[in-house]
């Protein structure tokens, strides 16, 4: 599974039910952090995600994105850590992420690389999947991150290949599952497409960090297995989240459903709505056909693939 831990969903402002921005997000056992607002490492050691990511992607240089990370490195180096650590964050940040990381003349004893990011590029290349950045919308340098997995092979049609072809089990279903022709015995070639099935999907979850509704999203979150998007104001703030160059849960809801995502997980809720997630969740549930909810710091969700049910 893809699985998806909100460690911090608050606006610039925390609140005590909310942590300033964080995201973990651990694909088969390789694990992330997205943003990394004050207090995060506590947040990780409270909702068990532990500290085994390696990879911080920082969507842009407010504080309520950052500040986490002096205390973050602090408590990997007394925690013993050897294992390294890449930051990655938008043009023009490099310099101060480092200042970040070595904040109060700290030196990590594990090895911390920084890195900017330029909109539409691969920010990680993995043999199965990608992160990929785009261009968001804000008062400053920024991206969002999209983790993008290959197309998986189609499903091996045993049945087909042994009852109907007499094709014999063994490496010859390898071969035809890897796309390979295979010769048989009596002379006849059994082409991979008699067998195996279309090409089938792998997941996408696209996170926005804080940003305006913009197009930049809607490609990058296309047909999106879920999409995590800034819904800091409700509709009747929509100057405000104008001026501030936010989203209203209502605007997010809109770019899930251009995008055709499946899922919508609002956050950055602005602290004026303390104990009232529920509001926006409405509004955005009238403007989106998909699932929709606003998580609530420690809550998880898993991301199956598309086809799962036929697996």
């Amino acid at each position: 599974m893809i699985r998806v831990t909100f460690l911090g969903t608050s606006g610039a402002v925390p609140t005590v039910e909310r942590a300033p921005s964080a995201l973990y997000l651990n694909r088969e056992g390789d694990e992330f952090l997205l943003d990394c607002g004050e207090g995060t490492q506590r947040q990780m050691m409270r909702f068990g995600t532990g500290f085994g990511f390696s990879h911080l992607f920082v969507t842009h240089l407010h504080g309520d994105h950052v500040l986490g990370i002096p205390g973050l490195i602090q408590s990997l180096d007394f925690n013993d850590r050897e294992a390294p650590l890449a930051i990655h964050g938008p043009p023009g940040s490099k310099r101060h992420l480092k200042g970040l990381v070595h904040a109060a003349g700290h030196d990590p004893s594990f090895p911390v690389t920084v890195h900017e990011e330029r909109p539409g590029s691969v920010a990680l290349d993995r043999a199965e999947y990608e992160i990929r950045t785009f261009e968001t919308d804000h008062r400053t340098s920024s991206v969002g991150y999209a983790l993008v997995e290959d197309d998986r092979k189609g499903r091996f049609d045993r049945e087909k290949a042994e009852e109907e072809l007499d094709v014999p089990p063994g490496p010859a279903y390898g071969k035809l599952h890897e796309g390979e022709s295979v010769e048989l015995d009596d002379g006849r070639v059994i082409e991979p497409e008699q067998v195996v099935g279309p090409s089938r999907p792998g997941r996408r979850v696209v996170y926005t960090g804080d940003t305006r509704p913009a197009d930049a999203t809607v490609e990058a979150a296309e047909g999106a297995d879920l999409l995590v998007h800034d819904a800091t104001f409700l509709d009747e703030d929509a100057d405000r989240a104008r001026e501030t160059a936010h989203s209203t849960a209502v605007e997010a809801a809109r770019i899930a459903g251009r995008a055709g995502a499946k899922r919508l997980a609002l956050t950055h809720l602005s602290s004026r709505y303390a104990g009232r997630a529920g509001k926006l969740e409405r509004e955005a549930a009238d403007a989106f056909d998909g699932e929709v909810w606003f998580p609530d710091d420690g809550d998880r969700v898993e991301v199956p693939y598309p086809d799962a049910d036929g697996e």
